[in-house]
């Protein structure tokens, strides 16, 4: 559609033209650009686009919130990029979690879409079963069941071409890799088939392992490689390595097929022998970690998930989870670790509906109605960007409705025995194998905890800004009362910046509260105002004060400096002090951080902006501590 085509030529003019891009992918709701340099895109111009919710960075990406119409802007803007011929090219060196997170969304996102569809296909032909609708020794149901399955069965393949295209393996031998690993003569099941073992290895520990076979004398520790997961990933990899070095000492006359048969030569006996067996201990491990975590608390555990579901999400980091997810599936035959998250897609749709109802704003009354139903159908992304986040509260409270659905699922052992479907349509995949239902009616139970503490809670704390801010007729009282300000001093001297220039999204979208950040000069933070400390975070990274006249002061020194682990901070008061205007709190050094690694920028916020009418930061280039940095008006 010609409006989507406008839209296209836009995006790739503000990224930088298609010369700054490196790669494209999406997912449900956002276009994700990989760019060689995020700073030439022009953040604010994107998000004024009409088309476009907002713009995220997260895990090395630059994120285009589009919304349900995601793939249709997708399927304009990839001509305009012309990235089949483009060459590699080196990004800025990523840190570690980042690199993490673009790996998983860069291999997973292709098939989702697919594994999805497949997914739904096997939860309603098992329902369908349950309904007696046709016997599960039918053709239909073994054809329909062929559907669902096969893209899981081979999954090695799938993710083998997708790996291969993230690590820069030719795609064909990453198929390779994943249909040798799918050979059925190698898999455990069938060489075990009627032989007794050699020997078994790791005898009496969690790893032991029969030995049926050895590779020119060295044993094989036999795995069943259908349908799993991180062994192809790590495989793929490798020879993405091995490729590389054959290349560059292969003679040109014969590298078209010398270069794939030493790479497969090579890195499928390493990979059977070492990467496979190492990369399946490792996920048994962290499988029975996470188990014996939920054995101790279940309830704790889904209540966790449900709270922290919404917030991953904003940040991209909700794909972590993708491989946990997975393995469980694939490993034990359903998931009950993430799956507690299942509760906030309907906190998210209750608060809308709440709003949908309370509010007599027009335009956030026509928001509501198409979010709420995308959030019913699992897609929840355009609802907290285009409604939660900006009126903050009504996140709030979807997080902590998740939260306590997701402590219900916990406590309760729900599961999902099959991947596919989302929102409702997951339904089908929590009914079990064995045709039973009161998973599903855990599933039920759930949802409508979690949609009515999410609508009660919103319904009464909602009031629309015109209700708010009610008329008064006394002038000289409203002008009084427009002035009442509170003053807020520098705890920091150093550069003042503008929130929204922050390099973290929690910040510079304004999640968290409205207020300003310093690029400080020195390593020292003073009070701000006279309050009580009533956060001192254990690593001492961040501080929370709140004021005599009940300001919520958060001053977070520095971007992701938590991992440091308290390294180079100093602490003068405790949590529970009071304290003064311009007395020493922290102590920090900047020198140390910044070698680490981390970013000092420093955001000061005002966690509670909600609750006045206005935080106006001074307009300056630089600022000493003690000198007034913002003013609430009350």
């Amino acid at each position: 559609m010609k409006k989507y085509q406008e839209l296209a030529k836009e995006i790739v003019k503000q990224v930088g033209g298609k010369d700054n891009v490196i790669s494209l992918t999406h997912c449900i709701t956002r276009l994700r650009f990989k760019l060689k340099d995020e700073n030439i895109a022009n953040d604010e111009v994107i998000k004024g686009m009409d088309g476009v919710v907002t713009v995220m960075k997260s895990g090395g990406q630059y994120q285009i919130v589009i919304g349900n119409q995601v793939a249709n802007v997708y399927e304009e803007v990839m001509p305009l990029l012309n990235l089949q011929n483009s060459e590699p090219v080196h990004a800025k060196k990523q840190k570690p979690l980042d690199q993490f997170i673009d790996i998983i969304s860069g291999i997973f996102q292709p098939i989702l879409g697919l594994m999805a569809a497949c997914g739904m296909v096997k939860g309603f032909n098992t329902l369908f079963v349950v309904m007696g609708l046709y016997p599960d020794t039918c053709g239909g149901y073994m054809i329909l069941n062929a559907i669902g399955d096969g893209l899981f069965t081979f999954l090695p393949v799938f993710l083998g071409y997708t790996s291969a295209k993230k690590f820069g393996l030719k795609p064909m031998v990453g198929l390779a890799v994943g249909a040798i690993m799918c050979y059925p003569a190698i898999q455990s099941s069938m060489i075990s088939n009627g032989m007794e073992p050699l020997y078994t290895m790791f005898e009496g520990t969690m790893f032991a392992s029969p030995v049926y076979i050895d590779f020119f004398g060295i044993p094989v520790i036999s795995m069943d490689y259908t349908s799993t997961v991180i062994p192809v990933i790590f495989i793929v990899y490798f020879a993405s390595k091995c490729e590389k070095l054959f290349s560059k000492i292969v003679p040109d006359l014969v590298k078209f097929f010398f270069v794939p048969m030493l790479t497969l030569m090579i890195s499928l006996p390493v990979g059977f022998l070492l990467i496979g067996p190492v990369a399946t201990f490792g996920s048994k491990l962290i499988a029975e970690t996470v188990i014996a975590i939920r054995d101790f608390s279940p309830l704790l555990a889904g209540g966790i998930v449900g709270l922290t579901w919404q917030i991953l999400v904003i940040f991209g980091l909700h794909w972590g989870f993708i491989p946990v997810y997975i393995n469980n599936i694939v490993t034990y035959g359903f998931d009950n670790v993430m799956m507690p998250f299942f509760a906030c897609t309907f906190a998210t749709s209750a608060v809308v509906a709440a709003i949908f109802i309370k509010t007599k704003n027009k335009k956030l009354k026509e928001m509501c109605l198409p979010n709420f139903i995308s959030g019913i159908f699992g897609v929840t992304e355009p609802a907290i960007y285009g409604i939660l986040v900006p009126l903050r509260k009504p996140f709030v409270i979807s997080c902590i409705a998740g939260g306590i659905g997701g402590a219900f699922y916990g406590a309760f052992n729900f599961r999902k025995f099959m991947m596919g479907g989302m929102g409702i349509f997951e339904f089908p995949a929590m009914i079990a194998p064995d045709g039973s239902i009161d998973n599903l009616i855990v599933a039920i139970t759930g949802v409508i905890i979690t949609m009515i503490i999410a609508f009660v809670m919103t319904m009464i704390s909602f009031k629309d800004k015109e209700e708010t801010e009610k008329p008064d007729t006394n002038t000289e009282t409203k002008e009084e009362n427009l002035i009442q300000k509170d003053d807020i001093i520098s705890p920091i001297s150093g550069t003042l910046m503008k929130l929204e220039d922050v390099q973290d999204g929690a910040f510079s979208t304004g999640a968290l509260g409205k207020g300003a950040a310093i690029l400080p000069e020195e390593g020292m933070v003073y009070a701000p105002v006279n309050g009580v400390v009533t956060t001192l975070f254990p690593t001492l990274h961040a501080i929370g004060i709140t004021s005599d006249e009940g300001v919520e002061v958060l001053i977070h020194i520095g971007l992701d400096t938590v991992q440091l682990h308290g390294e180079g901070f100093e602490a003068f008061v405790k949590q529970g002090d009071h304290i003064e205007k311009g007395q020493k709190l922290i102590q920090f050094d900047m020198e140390a951080i910044t070698k680490a690694g981390y970013c000092i920028e420093t955001p000061i916020v005002i966690t509670n902006s909600a609750n006045f009418m206005d935080v106006l930061p001074e307009n300056k280039e630089t600022i000493m501590h003690g000198e007034n940095l913002m003013h609430i008006i009350r």
